[in-house]
């Protein structure tokens, strides 16, 4: 599958200064469009958009691309004009758009255009020197979607947020923001589609598709229909190309923003799983039948799976009525349900189907329990069939060599692979700890020995860093 390659935007919305916004008659189908329509639509809403200017200052050294670090295609060219501060890691600046949605000053915008920010601040016009202090009020990032406040000590124009329920391909829409710095433009397409799921936005929206002129900048914009309605908010591009932007529906803003002012964050249920897709090859090698589900690979203790008797290799098929075709719907389905819901969730475990009851809770982290850490020995144990890796134990000295984290049980580490071996072309790299072998566990490299097979493909779980992977390697 072809991947997308996608920049995040910057975008923003505002309405006349007055207590409702400007309502501008929408045009009913069939019917021919207004010769001052965008006129008309600019007037209304451009008074809403604002320019959003945030201030990073990295803490400790510069690192590009490292946790923290602006994400947006403006970084580069606003870091030309950055100049050092006393040798320390220089500030980083990044520019978004956002639309006022109340006479008070509430903004909203993208959670990538804010943050990580030190500092927020939002200017009313584009020529204007008038700038404010923004703080932020909530956000979620799961959505992509903040709330910001300033106080201009006077009631600031603002626009109507419509519904994305009724919207069609076709539809003739605008799009408002500060593209590449330059503020409160506007321009004008169609609806291209509906339901975009974007797996490298990992959002929990499918996202409206519009052929309106959407660029870096405009990140946190509105996107109106032709009566002034915002039907969305401006997020992302596929890099590759003109014309191919990607909008927040607004329904789906909508339904977060009381629990963003109220909260400040929005409280998703979750399971406690690490979970992968699976291809025919691999699920042949777990005496699987089907490749649609999502594969189990690590249950977290304490969580609301583990409660629920959820295992690893587990396939889950169906949650709460809807069925599972991938991990991607088992994290949207999950995510949309509500805190302390108790479901349904079928899942295939020994090629056999089960239904488990899960009560859900709200998501939250789960510290690994500490093991006494020992020395460990000096040698390595080499895997059979020439597989091309060795082992060791965990140990005080491979924890910090390789950054290992903490664990909760005692496991077999990969201290050394074979470039040109069986194990590399895997994806089995130096630091790996070995979970299990063919669904036996290994506290001991001498049990990944006793679990590999000769002439056949050999499925390990191993855990990488913070994430939990399958790997198929085929033995001689």
């Amino acid at each position: 599958m072809k991947r997308v390659l996608l920049a995040l935007v910057c975008a923003c919305s505002l309405a006349l200064n007055a207590a409702e916004p400007i309502a501008i008659p929408k045009v009913k189908p069939g019917e021919p469009l207004p010769a001052d329509l965008f006129i008309q639509l600019a007037k209304a809403v451009n008074p809403a958009v604002v320019n959003v200017y945030t201030t990073y200052i990295p803490k400790g050294r510069a690192f590009p691309g490292g946790r923290g670090m602006p994400n947006d295609p403006l970084f580069e060219m606003f870091n030309q004009f950055m100049a050092p501060y006393g040798g320390q890691a220089q500030p980083q600046q990044s520019l978004g758009t956002g639309f006022i949605i109340r006479e008070d000053g509430l903004i909203l915008t993208n959670n990538h255009v804010i943050d990580h920010a030190d500092v927020i601040k939002v200017q009313l016009t584009e020529t204007g020197k008038e700038s404010f202090d923004a703080k932020l009020v909530g956000h979620d990032p799961r959505l992509d979607i903040a709330l910001i406040k300033i106080d201009a000590k006077r009631k600031l124009p603002f626009v109507k947020l419509g519904t994305s329920a009724g919207v069609q391909v076709g539809e003739w829409v605008a799009a408002f923001g500060n593209p590449y710095g330059y503020g409160h433009t506007m321009t004008k397409g169609i609806v291209s589609a509906l339901g975009r799921e974007i797996d490298e936005l990992n959002s929990l929206a499918p996202f409206i598709q519009t052929d309106a002129s959407i660029n870096p900048g405009n990140s946190g914009g509105p996107l109106v229909n032709t009566a002034g309605e915002v039907i969305g908010v401006n997020t992302a591009i596929d890099a590759r190309g003109q014309g191919i932007g990607f909008v927040i529906p607004i329904d789906n803003v909508k339904a977060v923003l009381p629990a963003l002012e109220k909260e400040g964050s929005v409280k998703r249920a979750f399971l406690g799983v690490q979970m992968v897709d699976i291809d025919e090859e691999g699920a042949r090698s777990i005496n699987l039948k089907q490749t649609e589900g999502a594969l189990i690979t690590q249950v977290i203790p304490g969580t609301p799976a583990q409660k629920a008797g959820i295992q690893a290799y587990d396939l889950v098929t169906e949650f709460n009525g809807t069925k599972v075709k991938s991990t991607h719907d088992l994290s949207k389905a999950v995510a949309n349900s509500a805190v302390g819901q108790t479901v349904k969730i079928s899942v295939i475990r020994n090629s056999k189907p089960r239904t488990l009851n899960i009560a859900l809770m709200a998501e939250k982290d789960i510290k690994a329990q500490k093991l006494p850490i020992t020395k460990g020995p000096k040698e390595g144990t080499v895997a059979p069939f020439s597989l091309g890796f060795v082992m060791s134990e965990y140990s005080n000295g491979l924890a910090q060599e390789f950054g290992l984290p903490r664990l909760t049980q005692v496991r077999p580490v990969v201290i050394a692979v074979d470039p040109s071996g069986p194990a590399a072309q895997a994806g089995i790299a130096p630091g790996d700890i070995v979970l299990d072998v063919n669904r036996n566990s290994t506290s001991h490299p001498k049990d990944v020995v006793k679990s590999l097979k000769g002439g056949t493909i050999n499925i390990l779980r191993i855990l990488k860093q913070d994430r939990v992977v399958l790997v198929s390697v085929r033995a001689s």
